[in-house]
């Protein structure tokens, strides 16, 4: 069956198990998780087993350490941990049990993953557990990273789907964290993400370096932050499934620079928790990575993309998912994309439809910097794309890219910067010859709705918004294509933002009035 086929199967098979237990789908993912990693981990082991054997020969074989193992660049399993011995437990046996202390075991020999694998499989009942441990052997039956690390994804966004908010904290959608990838190119260097969830920027960002001919294990280092510890161990598992490894800290990066960040990365991506309020401003008045002050409104949003801009080195670039009100708003946020403006940082913005989250329906925007832009022919300018009318629709209530239209965004932005456009799925030549036909002889130009190469004059001109609708216009074709309901949405964000804002100024107005009352009543 194909890849597709097989995630599909094991996630019914496994959803089925989920419904006939007494656990909730957020007590369920990570143990499931955990088996998919065993699996994966046992299969890979064995496969190195015999290789190894065969090479020392039978009287070699007490030879062998977990160190052996480890330098082929596959985990070391304890006789316990091992899937067999597993399945092969007596009747009667405490399976959960059993399973607790094989991952113990595993983290025992091996030391990046002390602290990271799940406990809590006593927590199933046996034949609940020892159904999965069956339906994962008998499905997935070769060691091939490139197949676990696809079921693992496929898995993490079904449980964000299923646990709704609260799986919104650790997925972000793979075909924006894709697009976000190959517009900042990430192919040699330090990547960073300060809200890392369970670790997609990441993965993405290896896949990307494969697809170039490259080993990500030489051409990458990963460096993470995640305020919420079981997400931060997702993130560990999801590495080490896809043969990768990182320094994933934990801490809240409001106020805990963990990885020392300022000016230290060649890549920072990034889907930070939009629109977070309560936090606490006196505890980062001092913080170097806020180089053109805090926000006086009480959301995160710019908080966040100060942070992005400070961990840059002086070449490196960013990609983030942001709201779409930051890109308008108003006050000192206003101020502040004034000054990252006046950087010459930012390079390209890009706005998404809707319903391309699990947990929210509402559209957003890509931020990209690019300080490495200083000195070039688009130093004073900035990209904008309208990508709302592009989507792949997934079923009645959520949105995907397809890869041909992620190739289709990213070479508009090639074009922009210069560069050659890739075209990498030979199986379509149709896309090469469509893209072509919009920009002839591969040369950069602005489409009347769908891309503007804006000066920071006609940015200046319109307020100093970032917002992609302001310069890209419309184009008379598609007129009749206008989509009511997303513009709606659109403007009551906005709006939405905009009410934040007026309460905060009245309060503002209403403190200062009480203070020049008390100062005219002391006279």
């Amino acid at each position: 069956m194909s890849t597709a086929e097989l995630e599909k199967r094991l996630w019914q098979a496994a959803d089925q198990l989920r419904a006939n237990s007494k656990l909730k789908a957020s007590e369920y993912s990570a143990p499931v998780l955990g088996l998919i990693f065993l699996r994966y981990a046992d299969l890979k082991f064995e496969a190195a087993k015999a290789r190894i054997e065969k090479q020392i020969g039978t009287s070699g074989r007490r030879q062998i350490k977990a160190e052996t193992y480890q330098a082929e660049g596959v985990l070391y399993l304890p006789e316990t941990a091992r899937y067999d011995y597993l399945l092969d437990l007596p009747e009667g046996a405490n399976v959960g049990e059993a399973v607790n202390k094989g991952m113990d075991a595993i983290e025992l020999h091996n030391a990046e993953l002390k602290g990271v694998l799940p406990r809590d499989y006593e927590t199933f009942e046996p034949e609940v557990l020892t159904s999965l441990l069956k339906i994962f052997k008998s499905m997935l039956t070769e060691p091939s990273g490139d197949l676990f690390g696809k079921t693992y994804e496929y898995f993490l966004g079904e449980f964000a789907r299923v646990e709704g908010s609260k799986g919104g904290e650790f997925f972000t959608p793979e075909s924006l964290v894709k697009l976000i990838v190959e517009v900042i190119e990430p192919y040699h260097g330090r990547i960073f993400d300060p809200a890392c969830g369970s670790g997609g920027m990441f993965v993405q960002s290896a896949h990307f370096v494969e697809r170039h001919k490259k080993n990500p294990g030489r051409e990458i280092s990963i460096y993470g932050q995640e305020k919420t510890d079981d997400t931060r161990k997702l993130c560990k598992m999801n590495l080490a499934v896809h043969g990768l490894s990182g320094d994933i800290l934990d801490g809240n990066s409001y106020y805990e620079d963990r990885h020392k960040s300022l000016g230290r990365f060649d890549f920072v991506m990034a889907n930070p928790p939009f629109n977070v309020d309560g936090i606490t401003k006196e505890r980062l008045k001092d913080d170097k990575r806020f180089p053109f002050g805090l926000p006086n409104n009480d959301n995160g949003n710019y908080i966040w993309i100060e942070m992005f801009y400070a961990a840059l080195n002086a070449k490196g670039r960013a990609g983030f998912v942001m709201a779409n009100s930051a890109a308008d708003a108003r006050s000192t946020e206003l101020e502040i994309r004034k000054k990252l403006l006046a950087a010459k940082a930012v390079d390209v913005m890009i706005a998404i439809g809707s319903n391309f989250f699990y947990t929210v329906t509402l559209p957003c925007t890509l931020w990209f910097f690019d300080n490495g832009k200083r000195g070039t022919p688009r130093e004073n300018k900035v990209l904008f794309i309208d990508a709302r009318d592009i989507f792949n629709q997934v079923d009645r209530a959520h949105r995907d890219f397809l890869p041909e239209q992620i190739e289709f965004i990213g070479n508009i932005v090639r074009l922009y910067r210069g560069e050659e456009p890739e075209f990498t799925l030979d199986e379509r030549p149709s896309t090469k010859k469509e893209f072509e036909k919009q920009f002839p002889k591969s040369k950069y130009k602005d489409i009347p709705g769908r891309c503007k190469a804006a000066s920071l004059k006609e940015i200046e001109e319109q307020g100093w918004s970032l917002n992609p609708g302001r310069y890209i216009g419309v184009d008379e074709s598609a007129v009749d294509d206008f989509v009511f309901v997303e513009r709606v949405e659109e403007l009551n964000e906005e709006w939405a933002g905009l009410t934040k804002e007026a309460h905060t100024l009245e309060d503002q107005i209403e403190e200062n009035l009480v203070h020049l009352l008390e100062a005219s009543h002391a006279a």
